[in-house]
């Protein structure tokens, strides 16, 4: 009776540690495919530095964009540091003398996005001169009274995270941490008519164009995908850089697990978000970029114990595992990206073979979902 017992409780050990071994995927698979879409992107674009001609119109390689597929490349770069990653991102600061672009009294949020990974680079090397410009900016901002420069939501995540960043590599400078409270209290409830975030539904209006009376075509409100992706990254990286006893660490926790709550509720059966996060017949249909940026959240917050690992692991699985089997094409390129915008319309339509007008912010974004998803244990 004792070794049937013994065999049984094995056999339930056993089953138990399958399904929990299973819960992940493969960390070496995961690697490979982010290290296959990120060379994708490098292979077609050998010089970081060169401009690309888009809408009948040359845009600079230090553009939002390209910003945010660095803040991807140096999330790669941190679970395999790669000689080549560090050369290709190196390249591209020094083509642009580590100038954000537009130069340093730009308050736009998509000029000063590049310096999140100027930041990131300076932090590797101790070389001052890739942190000269962003800083300037920055004691430029902390300095001038506005605090209205973040009217779409998407600067949230281009700008905000810079002020967590410089604000540590002062010393912990509270006015940095100040500053952006400041800019992203404007936005969240005084832009509009009370601002673009929407406590009773957890989810943010892209700009005051969207805000009430607007409504998408099934009545309901219009909250665009990648723009909240935006925000919810935003409050990743803001979190994962401020002391924990900042001051209003607690209130960008609350808007985080809120926006979570409210992200569960409308995920797709087949793991994906609309673009259109309360009204699926307004360009329905898979979606990338916003879908990774909600994995990188839920990840990051399953990871640091913010988020409930039963309740969101499943949640940000099915999404990461759809979009790997689905989206990623056997050379690197990354199906279904909605292209650039403000609203679900924009980009469309959006299919597996579709090349959006920029690819380097939803490789961005697909890189720092799958790094996140890495890290999981």
């Amino acid at each position: 009776m004792k070794k049937m017992f013994f065999a049984a409780l094995l056999f339930t050990f056993a089953g138990i540690c399958a399904t929990q071994a299973q819960e992940l995927p493969d960390k070496k698979a995961t690697l490979q495919t982010l290290l296959n879409v990120n060379k994708y992107f490098m292979r077609k674009n050998p010089d970081p530095g060169c401009p690309t001609f888009v809408r009948n119109k040359m845009r600079p390689s230090h553009l939002w964009t390209r910003g945010v597929y660095y803040e991807g490349v140096m999330a790669l770069y941190g679970i395999y540091p790669q000689e080549e990653l560090f050369d290709y991102t190196y390249q591209w600061g020094e083509a642009h003398k580590w100038i954000i672009r537009n130069g340093s009294q730009s308050r736009d949020a998509d000029d000063q996005c590049c310096g999140q990974t100027f930041i990131d680079m300076y932090r590797l090397t101790g070389d001052r001169r890739m942190i000269r410009s962003i800083d300037a900016c920055l004691n430029m901002l902390i300095n001038t009274p506005q605090v209205n420069d973040w009217w779409w939501i998407d600067a949230v995540q281009m700008a905000m995270p810079l002020f967590a960043k410089m604000g540590v590599e002062k010393g912990n400078d509270q006015r940095y941490f100040d500053k952006m409270w400041d800019m992203y209290e404007y936005t969240r409830n005084q832009h509009g008519e009370n601002g673009m975030y929407n406590p009773k539904d957890g989810l943010w209006w892209r700009d005051h164009d969207f805000d009430p009376p607007y409504k998408e075509p099934n009545g309901e409100d219009c909250y665009w995908s990648r723009g909240n992706g935006w925000v919810y990254a935003a409050l990743v990286r803001v979190l994962d850089e401020i002391p924990a006893n900042e001051k209003h660490r607690a209130d960008y926790i609350a808007d985080f697990k809120a926006m979570s709550k409210a992200l569960k509720a409308c995920q797709r059966p087949d793991g994906y978000w609309n673009v259109s996060l309360h009204d699926g017949s307004n360009f329905g249909g898979k979606e990338t970029s916003g879908t990774s940026l909600f994995v990188y959240g839920m990840a990051w917050g399953v990871r640091k114990g913010i988020l409930d690992r039963d309740e969101y692991l499943p949640i940000l699985l099915k999404a990461w595992n759809a979009m790997v089997k689905e989206c990623v094409h056997k050379n690197g390129f990354l199906g279904y990206v909605q292209g650039t915008g403000k609203e679900p319309k924009d980009g469309q339509p959006v299919a597996y073979d579709s090349v959006p007008d920029f690819e380097d912010y939803g490789i961005g974004c697909f890189l720092l979902a799958g790094t996140e998803v890495y890290k999981l244990k």
